[in-house]
Parts: C-alpha cells; sequence; structure tokens
C-alpha cells in the first residue's frame, strides 16, 4: 500500500519532465494518489503532451493563479473531475521578470515587476488555498516549494524576496489552517535544472556553490529526492507537522563557508 494511497492530489506547476512537479506528480502516482494537475492556459497544451508519459495519465487543468474568475472556479472544476474532496495540494509556482527582476537589476525593479513576483509567486500561496478550501478537510495537507531565503544569492534579486515572502505566507496558512486540521509546509530545494532556474542569469554560480559545499553531494539533473520529500508531507506520516521547510539540499542549508 502506497504513502497516498487513495488521496486526491492537485499539483500545479508542470511544464517539463524537468519540472519539480512532474516529479511529484511521478512519485505520488506511484504512491497510489489519483492525481490532477494545472498549469496556465497558454502552456496547458504542452503540459498535456509532459503528462502522458504518466500512468495512469492525469486530467490537467487550465489555471492561472492571477486570476480571481479562474480561482473562484477551480473547486468547481475538480468537483466536475469526480473530485468531491482535496487531500493534497501541491504549490510549485513561481515567476520573476529575467530582465528586470533578475540578474542584478535588483536596486532598479520597479514596483510593477516587484509585484508580478510577489502576487505570482506568494500571495499565490494563500489564494491558491482559498480557492480550495471547500475541498480540504481534517488531514490535508499544502505542499509548497522554496528555495532558501534566508541569504542572498547570486543574481536571484527579487525573486529571493518573493520566496521570503512564500515561507512567511506558508506560516501564516499554517496558523490559521490548523484548527481546521490542514497543515501546511515548504520544501527547500537545491537547484535543480528546470525551466524556471535556466530563466535565472548567473544561475551557473549556484550550482557551483552547490558542487563544493553539499556534504550528500548534488545532482542538479536529479528531482526524485525533493519530489519525494514533498509526498512525504502530503501523506499521514507527518501529522502534527505544520509551518515548517524541510530542506533537501545535499545538506548545503546546514553548512557554514
Amino acid at each position: 500500500m502506497g504513502l497516498l494511497e487513495n488521496k486526491r492530489v492537485l499539483v500545479t506547476g508542470v511544464t517539463t519532465p524537468e519540472s519539480i512537479a512532474f516529479g511529484v506528480a511521478r512519485v505520488a502516482l506511484q504512491e497510489g494518489a489519483h492525481v490532477i494537475v494545472a498549469n496556465l492556459p497558454r502552456a496547458a497544451g504542452l503540459t498535456r503532451r509532459v503528462v502522458a508519459q504518466l500512468h495512469p495519465t492525469p486530467e490537467v487543468l487550465e489555471l492561472d493563479v492571477t486570476d480571481d474568475v479562474q480561482l473562484s472556479g477551480l473547486a468547481g472544476q475538480l468537483r466536475e473531475h469526480g473530485l468531491d474532496h482535496l487531500d493534497g495540494l501541491v504549490h510549485s509556482i513561481a515567476f520573476a521578470n529575467p530582465a528586470r527582476a533578475l540578474g542584478g537589476a535588483f536596486l532598479t525593479t520597479e514596483w510593477d515587476d516587484v509585484a508580478l513576483s510577489l502576487h505570482t509567486s506568494a500571495y499565490s500561496l494563500q489564494s491558491l488555498a482559498m480557492a480550495v478550501r471547500p475541498l480540504l478537510g481534517r488531514g490535508a495537507s499544502i505542499v509548497g516549494l522554496t528555495f532558501d531565503a534566508t541569504v542572498s544569492w547570486p543574481d536571484y534579486d527579487w525573486m529571493g524576496v518573493s520566496k521570503a515572502a512564500l515561507e512567511s505566507v506558508s506560516r501564516y496558512l499554517a496558523r490559521y489552517l490548523g484548527p481546521d486540521g490542514v497543515r501546511c509546509n515548504l520544501v527547500a530545494a537545491g537547484p535543480l535544472n528546470t525551466m524556471s532556474k535556466r530563466a535565472i542569469p548567473g544561475a551557473s554560480q549556484i550550482d557551483e556553490a552547490w558542487a563544493q559545499r553539499a556534504p550528500l553531494g548534488w545532482d542538479p539533473s536529479d528531482a526524485t529526492p525533493v519530489a519525494r520529500a514533498v509526498v512525504a508531507l502530503l501523506s499521514d506520516w507527518f501529522p502534527a507537522t505544520t509551518g515548517e521547510i524541510v530542506h533537501v539540499d545535499g545538506g548545503v542549508g546546514c553548512t557554514g563557508a
């Protein structure tokens, strides 16, 4: 019997086979979950081609988490696909304009670009959780993806700020949803070869730091360790854990220079 046997899980952010969300969907299916995935309408065709590699093939919903109308209809869409309740929600969504909010542009980034990054990458955790709240019962689990926001990183700029905000949002969701029996945690992943990372100017500097500092070593081409941590937090094996950040980074988060 799998860790997620008969559990119903919505996974957002599946875009390519390298996506962390794709790895989560794959492992969740292996562990017995009924998985539905969601992505931006303009990327939904690509998502459908990608998830066709999985068995059983998940249904794909079109969802822009910055669109209030789409969010308001999400619970209804899930019910139409036979989900009268939801046991797990995976938030794997982030965006910052590479030309104006990343790559050393921190001191000159204008508010519109900052707002877009914060809305898409941080506020969306709260808005997505509220959109599916009618379907979340006691024991449900929300898991998001972050990248260590306790320090600054080369060229990460406003995405680093957005991840710090995401981590705070997760703690407040843990506070306010806890009385309903709903957990909210984050997984802080090491750098992986995702489409999002490729959009960050200077990402190679971060890769080099991990190669030098990870006590356990780090394979940026393998999202499976991160996916397994997400699935573990979705499962019933962490019933009293909420508001936490689990580091899956080869040990870099605990090391100094």
